[in-house]
């Protein structure tokens, strides 16, 4: 596996520059546990869509880079369809090590459920959504109901799992960058494929097969998995296309021709 990870973190940031602002209301830098780095920013859509689960989105940068404060393009994507959108912060290499930004995320994901509720005061669905490493942690507390069980968060309220160009099955770990992410006692935990028993909610896996920074073969072998499982799962693979357009496609403002990766998630969303 070979993550390229500063090209793709200033393309987000431009697309985050280019974003429209009139589809959300932003609140910004809501603390979800005692640390100044476990922020989130909400989204909420001003006009709503009737029962729409939240989104957590979890950014990628290959658990070393990258910020919610880049992905406002893809709250947008969101937002503009009537869906609400969390995106929170993680601890990163080298601060920490796997597993504790999997352990963060699961709080952030604590926070949402305990705070958005529906008119009756009931938890919302929630929908775990991810792009390259945020995909990696968005499957593992998808697949490993351990993880957001310690965070206090019931699973049932997890309805689907949307995995951008993630990798999910990556052993053996060769590349010197990223050994030291995931310490030797903790590798047979870090793979989210391992963990895929047929039980788990329905789930969407994009990917470009052009991608040269993530092997699109992570997202064909998880699909592979859930299905011989006889889990529920679509995967979608655009020809032709690289890494940094398929998490691009989701920008409204960009005018280009691109894969209709925004399209194909709202109808897998409406369709659960």
């Amino acid at each position: 596996m070979i993550l390229r990870i500063i090209p793709v973190i200033l393309g987000f940031a431009w697309l985050a520059l280019a974003t429209p602002r009139s589809t959300y209301r932003r609140t910004r830098g809501i603390p979800f546990a005692p640390h100044p780095k476990l922020k989130l920013d909400l989204y909420e859509p001003v006009a709503p869509k009737p029962d729409a689960p939240v989104i957590v989105y979890i950014h990628g940068g290959g658990w070393r880079a990258g910020s919610r404060r880049y992905h406002r393009f893809v709250a947008d994507a969101f937002t503009s369809a009537g869906y609400a959108v969390a995106i929170p912060d993680y601890r990163l290499y080298p601060e920490v090590t796997f597993p504790a930004f999997v352990e963060d995320t699961a709080k952030a994901v604590r926070w949402v459920h305990d705070n958005l509720r529906d008119a009756d005061g009931a938890a919302r669905p929630l929908v775990l959504m991810g792009s390259s490493a945020g995909a990696h942690i968005a499957a593992l507390l998808h697949f490993d109901r351990r993880r957001l069980a310690a965070a206090g968060v019931p699973h049932e309220t997890i309805v689907s799992f949307v995995g951008l160009c993630g990798p999910y099955d990556f052993l053996p770990l060769t590349d010197p960058r990223y050994i030291p992410v995931f310490p030797p006692e903790t590798l047979p935990d870090s793979q989210p494929i391992t963990f895929v028993d047929g039980t788990a909610p329905p789930a969407l896996l994009i990917a470009g097969a052009a991608d040269r920074v993530v092997d699109p073969a992570n997202s064909e072998r998880l699909a592979k998995r859930i299905a011989e499982t006889g889990g529920p799962v679509e995967l979608k693979l655009y020809p032709g296309v690289g890494h940094i357009g398929i998490v691009g496609a989701l920008a409204r403002a960009v005018p280009l021709k691109k894969p209709p990766v925004r399209q194909t998630i709202l109808a897998f969303l409406a369709g659960r």
